[in-house]
C-alpha cells in the first residue's frame, strides 16, 4: 500500500450530468418525467401479467421479475439525484455511497441473468416446444430465478466489500451522477490492483458467460424461425424474440463500454452518459420494447385499465 495522508472519507460530491445551474431545472424535469414512466409503466406490466392468468407462462414470469428488478433499479440512483438537484446539494455519506453500489451491483446482475433465463425460454420455446413444459417447469423458474438472486447477491457484496477495505485521499469529487466502482477506485490511495482485476475477472465471467449464452440462444432461433414454412410463425417469432434482442444489445452495449474497457479509455463524461444508458433509459424503454409490441400483453393491459375504468365509474 502506498505511504502518504490517507484519510477515510465521511461523504463523497456527486457532480451529476451538469454544473451549470441554468441546465439543472431541465435535467430534473427530464430525470422526473423518466422515473415516473420507469415506475409506472414497469409496475403496469407487474399487475397487468399478474391479473391475467393466460400470462402465467415461464416467459411472463421472467418478464414480470425483470420489471420489478427494473423499479428497484431506477430507484437505487434516480430519487438521490433529483433529491440533491432540488436541495442544492451533491453530497452522498460514505456509508450510502457504499450501498448505493451493492444495490447497483446487484440490480444489474439481475437484469443480466434474467436477461439469459428470458432468451433461453425463448429458445426452449421454439427449439424443443415439446419440452418446454417440463424443461420451463414453475418449479425449474423458480430454481433459475433463486439461484439468480444468489450469484447477484454474492458479486455485489465481493465489490462492496473490496471497496470497504479502501482509503481515499483529499479529494472526495466523483464526476458521476450517482456512485460508483470506476470514478471510486480513481479517488483512492490504496491499492486498487485487486479491485480492478475483480471487476475483470468476476465482472467479466458475469457479463461474457450470459451474453454468449444469449447469443447461442438467438442464434439457435434465428435458424430455426428462418426454417419454418409459415410466415405468421416468423412473424410472431421475431416479433416476440426481437423486441427481447434489441433490449439486450442495449443493456450489454453500455454495460460492456463503462466497465470492460480499457482504464486509460474511460472518460467521465462517456462513462456518465453510458451509465444513464443502461441504468435510467433502458429500465424506462423496458416495458415499451418487451411488451407493448406483444398482443397477448396489449390486450391484458388493456383489459387491467378497462377494469380500473369501470370501477373508478361505479
Amino acid at each position: 500500500m502506498e505511504t502518504g495522508n490517507h484519510t477515510s472519507a465521511s461523504q463523497f460530491i456527486l457532480l451529476g450530468l451538469s454544473s451549470r445551474p441554468e441546465r439543472q431545472e431541465l435535467i430534473f424535469g427530464l430525470f422526473l418525467l423518466m422515473y415516473l414512466v420507469g415506475v409506472a409503466g414497469n409496475l403496469l406490466i407487474v399487475l397487468a401479467i399478474g391479473s391475467n392468468s393466460r400470462l402465467h407462462t415461464p416467459m411472463y414470469f421472467f418478464l414480470s421479475s425483470l420489471s420489478l428488478v427494473d423499479v428497484c433499479f431506477i430507484s437505487t440512483t434516480v430519487p438521490k439525484m433529483l433529491a440533491n438537484i432540488q436541495t442544492q446539494t451533491r453530497s452522498i455519506s460514505y456509508g450510502g455511497c457504499l450501498t448505493q453500489i451493492y444495490f447497483c451491483i446487484l440490480l444489474a446482475n439481475m437484469d443480466n441473468l434474467l436477461l439469459t433465463a428470458t432468451a433461453y425460454d425463448c429458445y426452449v420455446a421454439i427449439r424443443q416446444p415439446l419440452h418446454s413444459s417440463t424443461m420451463m417447469s414453475l418449479p425449474a423458474c423458480a430454481l433459475m430465478l433463486a439461484s439468480a438472486w444468489l450469484v447477484a447477491n454474492l458479486h455485489s457484496l465481493l465489490h462492496t466489500l473490496l471497496m470497504a477495505r479502501l482509503d481515499f485521499c483529499a479529494s472526495n469529487v466523483i464526476p458521476y451522477f450517482f456512485c460508483d466502482l470506476v470514478p471510486l477506485l480513481q479517488l483512492s490511495c490504496s491499492n486498487t490492483l485487486p479491485n480492478q482485476l475483480m471487476i475483470l475477472l468476476a465482472g467479466g465471467l458475469t457479463v461474457l458467460i450470459p451474453f454468449l449464452s444469449i447469443l447461442v440462444s438467438y442464434v439457435h432461433i434465428v435458424s430455426a424461425v428462418l426454417r419454418a414454412p409459415s410466415a405468421r410463425g416468423k412473424q410472431k417469432a421475431f416479433s416476440t424474440c426481437g423486441s427481447q434482442l434489441a433490449v439486450v444489445m442495449l443493456f450489454y452495449g453500455t454495460i460492456t463500454g463503462v466497465y470492460l474497457s480499457p482504464s486509460p479509455s474511460h472518460s467521465a463524461d462517456k462513462d456518465s452518459l453510458a451509465s444513464v444508458m443502461y441504468m435510467v433509459v433502458t429500465p424506462t424503454l423496458n416495458p415499451f420494447i418487451y411488451c407493448l409490441r406483444n398482443k397477448d400483453m396489449k390486450g391484458a393491459l388493456w383489459k387491467l385499465v378497462s377494469v380500473k375504468a369501470a370501477f373508478h365509474g361505479l
